[in-house]
C-alpha cells in the first residue's frame, strides 16, 4: 500500500512539472537537465574550472595540506642549534629580541633561554636534520623540500591561521583551496573540487578550528572546503529518508532545479547556481562517499605502512589515507587539520603526543604517493600558523616548561608537485629568533603553490565590491623560485 501511496506522489509530481509552461516547458528543461547530467557522468573526467586557467602547464595537478594546527616548535623538530646550551638559563639578550611583540602569557616574565628537548640527527643523502621525535620523517628526507625561513605578523592563533591560509588576518577571504577550487575545479564531478578532513582527537581539543579557515569568503560559496565528519555519515542529510525511492527523489530534484532555474535567469544571483550544482553533487554523493570511506578495498600493506592509527576512523593517519584516495579520484584539494600543537607547558610529553599521532603517517603519505606514481603531480604541504619561541614558559628546567608563540621564524615542508627534493631553504639565527637568510612570508608561498599548479599569481584575480582581489593582496609577493625542481 505504502508503495502504490509513493508511486502516485511520484506520478502526480511528474505530471505538475511536466503539464507546466508553454513554448519549452519546464518539463523539458527538467528532462535537459537530467539529461545532461547523466552525459556529464558517463564523459570521460575533465577539469571545470576557469576558462584561461591554468595560466601555464601546470607541475602539481593536486594538493594536500597537512595543516598542523597550534604552532610546532621548529626548535624541537626541525631547526637544530646545539648552541643554545651554552645560553641555557640566561635571558634572550635585547639584541635579539628587537623589541618583538610578547603575547600576554610570557610578556611579564624573564626571558630565560630553554634549549631542545630533543637530540637531532642528519638523515639521507640531503644530511637534513630532524629532531628525534620525528623517525619516521627521517625515513623520506630526501624527498622533502625543508623552509626554515618562514615569517608571519600574527602572534594568536586564529588571525595566523587565518592568515597562513586565505593571506589576511581578518575572517571574510577564500581560503587557499576555495581560490584553487574557484580557478581550477576539479576531475571528479562525483566529489566536490576541496574536502577537508579534521582529526577525531582521543582527548577533547581546546583549540577551536573555524570555518572560515576552509571558507569560500566573497567567492561563491560552492568554492568553500566541505568538510568531511568524523561519524557514521560523514555528510549530514546525504543518505534518503527512509521509506523514499530513489525515482521520487530523482523527481523532486529535477523540479527543484527547474524552479532554480527561472530564479536564476530572472536574477543571475550566482548562489542560486551554486545551489543547483549543489543538489546534483549531493545526489551523486549518495554514491561516492560512502565509496570513498569503505577502507575494505585497501591491503593489509597500506595499514602497515600508515601505521595502527590508520585502522581508527577519523584519526590523522586515517584521514591520511583518505586524502591519498581523494586525490586517486581527481579531487584538486585535500586538507587536513591536526590541532592541539598549542604547547605552553608540558612541552616534553604534549608535543611528543603530537608527533606520534602525524609523524608516521605523514612520512607513509609521501611514500605511498610515490610508489602509486603520484608525487610528481601531488603537491604535499605540512605546517602550522607559527612556530614557538626560544624562552622557555614557565620554568625553563622543569618538565613543565613550555614554549609561547612565536611569529617570527618557523618552518613548512613541501614535496613533490615540482619542488626539489632534498633541499632545506633559509636558515633562522643562532636563537632561532629571527630569520637569518631568505625570508618567505605567506604571500611566498601563497605565490608559488598557485605557481605549482599553473596560475599566475598576480593575474588571478576576483572582483568583489569594485576591487579585484588576490590570493596574494597587494603587497610584494615572490615565488620562491630557488626551490622549484
Amino acid at each position: 500500500m505504502n508503495e502504490q501511496i509513493q508511486q502516485r506522489a511520484f506520478e502526480i509530481s511528474r505530471r505538475y512539472f511536466l503539464g507546466r509552461g508553454a513554448g519549452v516547458g519546464l518539463g523539458a528543461m527538467a528532462l535537459g537537465l537530467l539529461e545532461s547530467t547523466l552525459r556529464a557522468e558517463s564523459e570521460k573526467p575533465k577539469a571545470i574550472g576557469l576558462p584561461d586557467l591554468p595560466h601555464k602547464p601546470p607541475r602539481a595537478k593536486n594538493v594536500i595540506f597537512l595543516t598542523q594546527s597550534g604552532g610546532p616548535s621548529q626548535i624541537e623538530l626541525f631547526d637544530d642549534k646545539p648552541g643554545l646550551m651554552k645560553w641555557a638559563g640566561k635571558e634572550l639578550p635585547d639584541s635579539v629580541r628587537g623589541g618583538q611583540r610578547l603575547t600576554t602569557m610570557t610578556a611579564n616574565q624573564k626571558q630565560l633561554i630553554m634549549p631542545s628537548r630533543t637530540k637531532f640527527k642528519r638523515y639521507g643523502e640531503s644530511g637534513a636534520t630532524l629532531g628525534e621525535w620525528l623517525p619516521y620523517h627521517g625515513e623520506v628526507a630526501d624527498e622533502l623540500c625543508f623552509i626554515k625561513s618562514m615569517v608571519t605578523d600574527q602572534i594568536n592563533h586564529a588571525p595566523a591561521m587565518t592568515k597562513y591560509l586565505t593571506g589576511h588576518q581578518l575572517p571574510g577571504r577564500p581560503s587557499i583551496g576555495a581560490w584553487s577550487s574557484y580557478g581550477l575545479g576539479s576531475e571528479n564531478r562525483n566529489l566536490p573540487d576541496y574536502l577537508v578532513l579534521i582529526s577525531k582527537m582521543k582527548r577533547p581539543s581546546d583549540q577551536p578550528l573555524y570555518d572560515h579557515y576552509w571558507g569560500s569568503g566573497f567567492l561563491p560559496s560552492r568554492y568553500q572546503g566541505v568538510k568531511l565528519r568524523n561519524a557514521k555519515e560523514p555528510v549530514l542529510y546525504l543518505r534518503d529518508p527512509d521509506g523514499l525511492p530513489r525515482n521520487v527523489r530523482r523527481g523532486m530534484l529535477n523540479g527543484i532545479a527547474e524552479l532554480n532555474q527561472m530564479r536564476l535567469e530572472k536574477t543571475g544571483d550566482p548562489e542560486i547556481e551554486t545551489r543547483i550544482r549543489q543538489y546534483e553533487m549531493s545526489w551523486r554523493m549518495q554514491s561516492s562517499i560512502p565509496e570513498l570511506n569503505d577502507l575494505s578495498d585497501e591491503p593489509e600493506s597500506t595499514f602497515e605502512l600508515y601505521g595502527p592509527d590508520s585502522r581508527r576512523p577519523g584519526s590523522y593517519a586515517a584521514n591520511c589515507v583518505l586524502a591519498r584516495r581523494l586525490i586517486e579520484r581527481g579531487v584538486r584539494f585535500v586538507q587536513l587539520f591536526h590541532p592541539d600543537w598549542d604547547h605552553h607547558s608540558r612541552l616534553g610529553s604534549w608535543c611528543v603526543a603530537r608527533c606520534r599521532d602525524t609523524d608516521q603517517a605523514s612520512a607513509a603519505l609521501v611514500k605511498d604517493l610515490k610508489q602509486r606514481g603520484l608525487l610528481d603531480e601531488t603537491l604535499v604541504i605540512w605546517g602550522g600558523e607559527f612556530g614557538r619561541g626560544v624562552a622557555g614558559q614557565g620554568k625553563w628546567d622543569s618538565p613543565e616548561g613550555g614554549r609561547d608563540h612565536h611569529p617570527r621564524c618557523f618552518t613548512t615542508w613541501l614535496a613533490g608537485g615540482g619542488v626539489k627534493s632534498g633541499m632545506t631553504y633559509g636558515a633562522t639565527d643562532e636563537f632561532s629568533y629571527n630569520v637569518a637568510e631568505n625570508p618567505v612570508n605567506v604571500r611566498d608561498l601563497h605565490a608559488t603553490v598557485l605557481h605549482l599548479l599553473g596560475i599566475d599569481h598576480e593575474r588571478f584575480t576576483f572582483r568583489h565590491q569594485g576591487l579585484d582581489f588576490k590570493l596574494t593582496g597587494v603587497e610584494p609577493s615572490n615565488i620562491i623560485k630557488e626551490i622549484l625542481a
